[in-house]
Order: C-alpha cells, then structure tokens, then sequence
C-alpha cells in the first residue's frame, strides 16, 4: 500500500462490507504504517459497542487495540464519541443504555452524555483530533449501512429531538472524506464488495480502494475475487492481508 492515497488528504474512511471484516486490524495497520513514515497519524471512531468494563469503566477494545499496534500514545477512551457497552448495532446499544437510565438500573455512562447519537457531538471531537493529528484513520462500525439512530416513538417527549434517522453515511459526508473497504477474500465477497461500492456511488462517497482480508495467494478463488473485483468496480485492491484477521 503506498502512500499517495493518503497524500494532501485529513484522513481516510476505513468501513466493510460487513461486522468482524477486519476494519480494526487494517486501521491499526494504515496508522502504523504512517507513523513509521514519519506521518502524525491518529485514531478515531466515533461510536463502539461491545466495550468491556474495567475498574467501573468501559474500555473501547477496537481503539486499544490500534493504540497498542501502531503505538500510540493516547488514552484509547479519548478516540471514541460514543462507547457502549451491549454488543448491538450503535443504535440498538444507545437505545438499551438509555433504558437503563430512565429504569434506574446500573448504568456506567462515558462523559456523562446522553446516548442517543448526535452528529456535531463527532464533528467536534473529529476536529479537535484533527488540530492534533495531522491524518486521522477514522474507523466505522458494521458495514456501510450500519444505522446509528433510529426513529423511536416510545423515547420521553424531550429526547424525541434526538430520534430522527442518522446512518453511516452521513457521518462520511459530513467529515468530507474518502473510504477503503475491507472485504473477505473469501466466496460470496465479489457480491458483497459490488453492493458496498454501489451503495457508496449512489451517495456520492469517494473509494480510495479495497482491502481483501484473510487472503491466500495459492487460492484460485481468492485470486480470482481480486480479479473480478478490480474488473467489476474499476477500482484498485490496495492491499491483501493474508492471514484472517477478525478485529
């Protein structure tokens, strides 16, 4: 992978085609790589769910995980808007925790904020990383579509403000910035791969590439999806990783 995909931009969209692609592993790989290069690269993804406990608190496993391989020193709950404990969909985990507080049951909160999803809350912390950083690898959740609110007409009066439909892709337009997808290298990818790209034309989001995860060069299959792929899309598989990687 070179560096020119990552030259006179602010950052990179790092999503799927779908869950345990492989995105955490390939981000921690892109900011160690650019950190070896002398580049000032960061690390953030605005909303996590499956977070562990620790000491009363939720640890946002995906942004520790890259802060540790690409050896960056920074606080892994500092990485994260949003970090939930239920292992769901963001929307799903933000709806659960917000239960929770309105039943009074034991709840561990992150910055003491409402759950539910807002878009200026990732802006702002997007920008503040970005005056730290120089190039932030910013890692989605789920595949392209993942929902992060979801209309809800059963939430209190005051937080009906707060339910009105916000997916994925809004968050990419909304930084302005180019996306690599992550794909198994494996059967049934060439489809998955050509959904993820036409949904991303449809909205306007720029592809930078392809990463195939899990790669065997001695597979005919896997040779021939990448293939396939670059053919179908007109777009380059920027790497192939060749060991399975779940993170």
């Amino acid at each position: 992978m070179g560096t020119n995909i990552f030259n006179n931009k602010k950052g990179i969209f790092i999503t799927a085609t779908g869950t345990d692609a492989g995105k955490t592993y390939v981000s921690g790989l892109i900011v160690k790589y650019l950190r070896e290069k002398n580049v000032n690269a960061g690390y953030y993804k605005p909303a996590l769910s499956g977070a562990y406990v620790k000491n009363g608190r939720l640890v946002p496993g995906d942004a520790e995980y890259v802060c540790r391989v690409a050896d960056l020193p920074r606080s892994p709950v500092d990485l994260v808007s949003y970090i939930f404990e239920p292992a769901v969909s963001p929307h799903l985990a933000a709806k659960i925790e917000q239960d929770r507080i309105h039943k009074n049951c034991h709840y561990i909160t992150h910055r003491n904020r409402t759950p539910y999803i807002e878009k200026n809350v990732i802006l702002q912390h997007f920008n503040k990383l970005s005056e730290e950083y120089d190039f932030l690898v910013v890692e989605g959740c789920g595949g392209i579509l993942c929902p992060l609110r979801t209309p809800n007409t059963s939430l209190p009066n005051k937080l009906q403000s707060n339910s009105e439909l916000l997916m994925l892709p809004d968050i990419i337009k909304m930084l302005g910035l180019d996306i690599i997808i992550v794909a198994d290298a494996g059967l049934g990818t060439i489809n998955l791969v050509l959904l993820t790209v036409a949904y991303a034309r449809q909205e306007n989001i720029s592809i930078a590439g392809i990463i195939l995860n899990n790669f065997d060069g001695n597979n005919l299959l896997h040779k021939d999806n990448k293939k396939q792929i670059e053919f179908l899309t007109n777009l380059p598989v920027l790497d192939c990783i060749p060991t399975l990687h779940s993170k």
